[in-house]
């Protein structure tokens, strides 16, 4: 579990070794095994080397996130080392397990913070998005300002801070970004399901009740 609060500007790259992500300087020292947050995707450290270490990680994950094409231009990424028991949680929980991705639609600098508009690339996603939720870009915690044509259109607020210390100052119109939804909607949502699916279940019981059947057990 990560806080999405970023420790570190690192960068991600390809070798003849597999994916390389330098920058753990900041939290450093790590060991072989831990949890590393990516850009939102929580990868496993293979092997550790000069403020690097070296990840396994699937074709698939570099194909449904965007660390693949980031690892191909040497791009900059965020990273976050895996919560600890004692940590103050003071972003909210990511799991990092990204569900989809998004692409920024506008960047507009006001005077004490910037306004980013998203889109997801996938509709299925829009359901979970409300203002004044929880959700991760590129591993950030950051609050839903404002959701547009039923939360498939999103923007958040940046204030500098974490506008200078994440991969955030980087963005470019059209650039792909890793998105999470808050763990809670999906929670909310199968919790939700499983009762709908109770009552449904229990009204077909009733229906059964019928006059022929009392009779055949014998209350008739």
């Amino acid at each position: 579990m990560f806080t999405g609060l970023i420790q570190s500007i690192g960068k991600i790259k390809r070798n003849s070794f597999g994916i390389i992500v330098e920058g753990i300087e900041p939290f450093s020292p790590i060991k072989i095994g831990d949890s590393i947050s990516v850009d939102g995707v929580c990868l496993t450290v293979a092997k550790i080397l000069n403020n690097a270490f070296l990840v396994d990680i699937s074709e698939e994950t570099l194909q449904r996130t965007n660390l693949g094409k980031k690892a191909d231009i040497n791009s900059y990424v965020n990273l976050e080392p895996a919560l600890r028991l004692s940590d103050r949680l003071g972003g909210h929980i990511v799991s990092g397990h990204i569900d989809g991705i998004g692409e920024i639609i506008s960047i507009e600098n006001l005077n004490n913070s910037w306004n980013i508009q998203l889109c997801w690339d996938e509709s299925k996603f829009c359901r979970y998005m409300c203002d004044k939720a929880s959700i991760s870009i590129n591993g950030i915690s950051l609050t839903v300002s404002e959701i547009f044509d039923n939360g498939c259109k999103f923007s958040v607020a940046v204030i500098p801070h974490t506008w200078s210390n994440t991969c955030l100052q980087f963005l470019a119109l059209g650039e792909k970004v890793n998105l999470e939804v808050d763990l809670m909607a999906k929670y909310a949502e199968k919790l939700l399901s499983v009762e709908q699916l109770k009552v449904n279940s229990s009204s077909k019981k009733d229906s059964i009740i019928t006059e022929k059947w009392l009779n055949e057990q014998g209350w008739m």
